[in-house]
């Protein structure tokens, strides 16, 4: 017969090895028919296993004589890091039922739930926290300026923090990163500052979130002042977090070459070091080396998680690489990653900007549940292939399921109506934006506005609609109603916006050849060579047509008058024969209609 220490430690060999929720059941039923069940320790064990399924603890507490904190304590904590974070609050309800008496680990780990749960109030547990004697216990303080700010009450978690008497450096990255979570980064570096003045050391985590706070606030002379007085002097430790937060802050300040240093630099990478480089690329438009990026992770032997899949989507999206786009789709189906909402958003958007709207539409209809996110991405992609009416149907449906759009919904559905002609439909949807939805319309969506009615020769209104706006409005805008100019050949009103263009951005190319394709569709010969003579005065350059093509999942990337690429000698010979066959077929090239979108480029 087994002595204690033998049959305990026997138990925990076989918690630690359950990789799934059947070798638990076995395990659980052992403890069960052997009578070990109401046992504390093995309890515990229960709690430790890989699998956290904590349905069993809760049903099993029920069989103990004495339900010790500890044990309550362990599935709280369990609980605060689930994927149910609102079941952490149930146990504690529970853990008053049995008359348990909570202790000072009890409140830390329940108010972590708090990081998951914004829409929940941390009040109740404060007057707990008091009851029970643990509001000047420094654990709990700190905890609770977390628990306060995750849930936005900033200004509690700030009077909170002044009160607390010991103020370290948990305390004050909790408050940072109370400011972080609700968009305060100026007031995030604030409190850094406030921090080092008080003397208080500074530690790895602090730095992670300053340096997310200075790429919030896209403010790369203070990250770099924190790379080098903390990091390049070894102040801190340059561990993998840290060094993924200055790839991350470098990506989005647009020091793309300063994030592929330090990621070269870092002593060691994961994948959130390599998750940070891959979408330091997209944000750079840099989408090819994303791609090479996310291919070389793979070789070296780290296996994407949904995150990472995604940002190779979003590059797949902006490149127009199906190919790359179908082997991720099928690298997904094959490694059996759950399809979460961003991840299958992301699948919708790759495969609509890449001209597959079918498949697009199947992936839509496969998501078990879809946010505002997913009905949006699918109503663009509709939007963008031209088939307005379908854009608007899915947009109804969107409502009737309760899915509230936002700005971003009303963005598709406003552009589907300028491009399928719906002015009468875009002016009601615009409406019930302002009036149902209490949207405020930005500026991009007045630009909508005016190419809907500027597509329709409806001119003077697109004119009206401008100076209606409460806003400035900007370059866009006045391109989309020229953009209506061109199309109706209405010369005169084309003219003044075109030069009004030019004011706005005399270096800016594009302004000048527009107007002067304009002059030249109304037969004006002479204003439209003045037009680039002014350009070619100031020095203007028009900035080289770029385009690209994938061929057996690779990118070719082709820039005008470039003989750069391997294959440009046969490119331009095709394109000579292309183009003394349509001479001999005496086709008529007419290079004066253009296609000129919101953005006025």
């Amino acid at each position: 017969m087994p002595n204690f220490a033998t049959l305990h430690h026997s138990v925990l060999c076989c918690f630690r090895k359950c990789g799934t929720v059947d070798h638990l059941n076995q395990t659980t039923a052992i403890l069960i028919t052997s009578g070990l069940s109401h046992h504390a320790f093995f309890l515990a064990d229960l709690l430790r296993s890989p699998t956290k399924d904590l349905g069993y603890p809760l049903l099993l507490f029920d069989r103990l004589a004495t339900p010790y904190i500890f044990l309550w304590n362990a599935i709280i904590r369990g609980f605060s890091g689930s994927p149910q974070p609102q079941m952490a609050l149930v146990a504690y309800s529970r853990l008053r039922n049995h008359n348990v008496v909570p202790d000072r680990h009890t409140f830390p780990v329940l108010l972590r739930s708090f990081s998951k749960l914004r829409n929940e109030n941390p009040f109740q547990f404060y007057a707990h926290i008091m009851k029970f004697g643990m509001d000047f216990d420094a654990f709990v303080q700190n905890s609770l300026v977390s628990a306060f700010a995750n849930c936005g009450y900033v200004e509690c978690s700030r009077r909170l923090f002044t009160e607390n008497a010991k103020k370290d450096a948990i305390s004050w990255t909790a408050l940072i990163n109370g400011c972080l979570r609700n968009g305060r980064a100026a007031e995030a570096l604030e409190c850094f500052l406030g921090m080092r003045s008080s003397g208080v050391e500074v530690d790895e985590v602090t730095i992670v979130s300053v340096l997310c706070a200075a790429a919030m606030l896209r403010d790369v002379w203070f990250g770099k002042w924190v790379h080098g007085f903390y990091v390049l002097s070894g102040r801190v430790i340059w561990d993998v977090y840290v060094g993924s937060a200055l790839v991350d802050m470098y990506s989005k300040c647009g020091y793309c070459v300063d994030a592929v240093k330090v990621f070269n630099e870092m002593p060691t990478r994961n994948l959130v070091s390599w998750g940070a480089l891959i979408a330091g690329f997209v944000q750079c438009n840099r989408c090819n080396k994303a791609l090479e990026a996310f291919h070389e992770m793979i070789i070296q032997g780290f296996e994407p998680n949904q995150s990472l899949v995604t940002s190779a989507l979003t590059a797949c999206a902006q490149l127009g690489a199906l190919d790359q786009g179908r082997w991720l789709h099928r690298y997904i189906d094959r490694n059996k990653l759950e399809l979460n909402l961003k991840l299958g958003t992301a699948l919708i958007d790759m495969y609509s900007k890449c001209g597959c709207v079918d498949e697009a539409l199947f992936v839509f209809e496969k998501l078990p549940a879809k946010d505002v996110y997913s009905w949006t991405a699918m109503i663009n992609g509709l939007a963008m292939h031209g088939d307005a009416l379908s854009s608007l149907n899915l947009f109804s449906q969107m409502v009737r399921s309760g899915v509230q759009p936002n700005g971003v919904t009303f963005l598709g559905v406003l552009s589907a109506c300028a491009h399928g002609g719906l002015v009468d439909e875009g002016l009601e949807l615009f409406r019930l934006m302002r009036c149902d939805y209490h949207l405020e319309p930005k500026v991009d969506h007045y630009g909508c506005m005016v190419d809907l009615q500027g597509r329709a020769g409806r001119l003077e209104e697109a004119i009206k609609f401008i100076e209606s706006m409460p806003m400035e409005p900007t370059p866009g805008v006045w391109g989309a109603l020229f953009n209506g100019c061109m199309i109706h050949k209405a010369c005169e009103l084309g003219e003044q916006i075109g030069n009004h263009l030019i004011k706005l951005q005399p270096h800016h190319s594009g302004r000048y050849i527009l107007l002067a394709n304009l002059y030249s569709r109304c037969r004006n010969w002479e204003a439209a060579a003045n037009v680039r003579r002014l350009m070619k005065g100031k020095g203007v350059d028009k900035s080289p047509g770029c385009s690209w093509i994938e061929v057996n999942g690779v990118i070719h990337e082709f820039i005008a008058f470039d003989e750069s690429h391997t294959e440009s000698i046969h490119v331009y010979v095709m394109l000579e024969s292309v183009t003394a066959q349509l001479k001999l077929a005496t086709y008529d090239l007419d290079s004066n209609i253009l296609t000129f979108g919101i953005d006025g480029e």
